[in-house]
């Protein structure tokens, strides 16, 4: 019987292969029909269109969209486009369905400018310089203009709202300033020489007795009033020098020198034609229809300037003509902190002048033309737009100076930003520097009597200002203190315990001779108001009660 071949071993192989490939092919298969189970429908004839009404720019029409599309989708394929201010109902990211209705509000907006008319206000300041009842209109009221943008927005051009949105001041108001007199509620006190103060922008004097109110510059133009940055008296007493606002703007010139000859009622004020004064201006107290002054260059940036610390000499004449000009000191950058500026001082004696900027102090040298330094000073450092010029007041024999240094600080702190400042007597023949009184303050501006002969000793008394706080004396309050001029007798006199403080000034003692009696007064700003300390006594008089004092001079 004949024998079967077995298959070739290949053909075994294969069938296992086949048999593994049908068995994985029913898994994908099946796989596969799960999968499809999970899936949405498949439309396989397209998508279907929906009918959808439309209302636009005053039609209303019918259009077919695809079903499934958003508001946005189905206007874009009717035409339609919507702008940033129109308004669209249902939204444009709803779906369309069968019948929907879309509505599309078309908004606009307009802009109109209309000008009103900003009416001036009318304020009413007592004066005791005016006689009761008396009135004077010391700033003409003006009314202002303002112009007012208005948006206007429109729905399907139909009026919607009307409302602000910018408001710019043209020219704003400027009210109407009367003074009205009032009488003094003080009785008359007698006083020497003649003593000039600065009120409401006018310059007034009181010579004889406070009762005796001159007007001398009252201000025409509201927008040009005295400053009170110069306000001084010749030394015989016929000229007063300030400085009154300039009608340009600031950054363009601050403010312009004028001189008033006060003998003269009749007199019109000089324009010396010399401007941006902010630290010194004064007569030279030896020399006929002569000043010295100090510039700065005006900034946009704070403060307002950046001072040139130089120093001129000119000289005018009481029919307005100006000579020429002398450079006494060359514009220069005034040591550390210079741009703030730099003070100087005349002594009583009229023969020196003394310097002080914010890193020290000396004399100034007319024949060298140049500053002699005397005393090195560690300035202060405010971390602000303003900076320290120590005060420095002469003594009445016009060899000592007294000013204020800044002491060490405790500890490890910086020594600009101590807060310690002491009141030092520096003597001009010896060059010793004593301590006169510790923790004085910054603002102590120390002002001496004139002097007067006790034995064989030249005395006088010496003011000067105590900080309330002294280790916040920036912003303190202040006591005045009478002494001696050694130090000694030291009194506080004003104000009264517990008042508020005075604010920094230089007290000015009366011009006459000091008899160390009963009379001899210091005057004083103290909240607005001119008040007399006699000095023997400490008895407190107040002069004026309107309030309107800014600063005064007396000689």
């Amino acid at each position: 019987m004949p024998q079967m071949q077995s298959a070739p071993k290949c053909h075994s192989v294969y069938a296992r292969l086949s048999a593994r490939a049908l068995m994985l092919g029913g898994w994908l298969i099946v796989s596969f029909a799960l999968l499809s189970g999970c899936l949405a429908p498949q439309v396989s004839q397209g998508r279907v269109n929906v009918a959808v009404n439309l209302r636009a720019d005053g039609q209303t029409f019918t259009a077919q969209v695809p079903a499934g599309s958003t508001v946005a989708e189905a206007l874009k394929s009717a035409g339609l486009q919507v702008g940033s201010l129109d308004k669209v109902q249902p939204p444009l990211y709803a779906l369309v369905s069968e019948g929907l209705s879309i509505e599309i509000t078309r908004g606009r907006e307009e802009f109109e400018t209309e000008q009103e008319t900003i009416p001036y206000e009318r304020q009413t300041v007592r004066n005791e310089s005016l006689p009761q009842g008396e009135t004077l209109i010391v700033q003409p009221g003006q009314n202002g203009v303002r112009e007012i943008t208005y948006r206007k927005y429109f729905e399907n051009d139909v009026l919607v709202s009307r409302t602000p949105s910018r408001v710019t001041i043209l020219e704003p108001a400027v009210p109407e300033i009367v003074m009205v007199g009032a009488r003094a509620p003080f009785a008359p006190l007698p006083i020497a020489g003649k003593l000039v103060y600065l009120a409401a922008g006018s310059a007034w004097m009181m010579e004889g007795s406070t009762s005796n109110r001159i007007p001398l510059v009252v201000i025409e133009d509201p927008a040009t009033p005295l400053d009170g940055r110069i306000f001084r008296l010749s030394t015989d007493r016929r000229w007063l020098l300030y400085t009154r606002k300039s009608a340009r703007p600031a950054d363009q010139e601050i403010n312009t020198l004028w001189v008033l000859d006060l003998n003269d009622p009749k007199a019109k004020p000089i324009n010396l034609r010399t401007s941006n004064v902010i630290h010194f201006a004064d007569f030279d107290p030896l020399a006929s229809f002569t000043l010295l002054y100090s510039t700065v260059e005006p900034r946009t940036a704070a403060p307002g300037w950046q001072a040139n610390n130089d120093l001129y000499r000119m000289k005018f004449a009481p029919n307005g003509n100006l000579g020429v000009r002398e450079k006494i000191i060359e514009a220069n950058t005034g040591g550390v902190y210079g741009w703030w500026g730099t003070a100087y001082f005349w002594s009583p004696t009229g023969n020196l002048l003394a310097y002080s900027r914010p890193d020290g102090m000396g004399i100034v040298s007319f024949r060298e033309k140049r500053l002699l330094p005397l005393l090195e000073i560690t300035p202060l450092q405010t971390r602000s737009d303003w900076a320290l010029i120590p005060p420095v007041g002469w003594g009445a024999d016009g060899r000592t100076l007294f000013v204020v240094t800044h002491a060490p600080p405790p500890g490890l702190v910086n020594p600009e930003e101590s807060p310690n400042f002491d009141l030092n007597a520096l003597s001009l023949d010896s060059n010793a520097l004593v301590q006169v009184k510790a923790q004085s303050g910054m603002f102590a501006y120390a002002s001496a009597s004139r002097a007067a002969k006790r034995g064989n000793e030249l005395a006088y008394y010496v003011a000067y200002l105590q900080a309330l706080l002294p280790q916040q004396s920036d912003i303190s309050g202040y006591q005045l203190v009478l002494m001696d001029r050694d130090g000694s007798n030291r009194r506080v006199v004003f104000p009264s315990p517990g008042a508020p403080g005075l604010q920094p000034q230089i007290p000015l003692w009366s011009p006459s001779a000091p008899s160390f009696l009963e009379g001899d007064f210091v005057a004083i700003v103290y909240e607005g108001n001119l008040w007399m300390i006699d000095a023997a006594t400490g008895e407190a008089i107040q002069v004026t009660n309107d309030g309107l004092i800014q600063t005064i001079d007396w000689k």
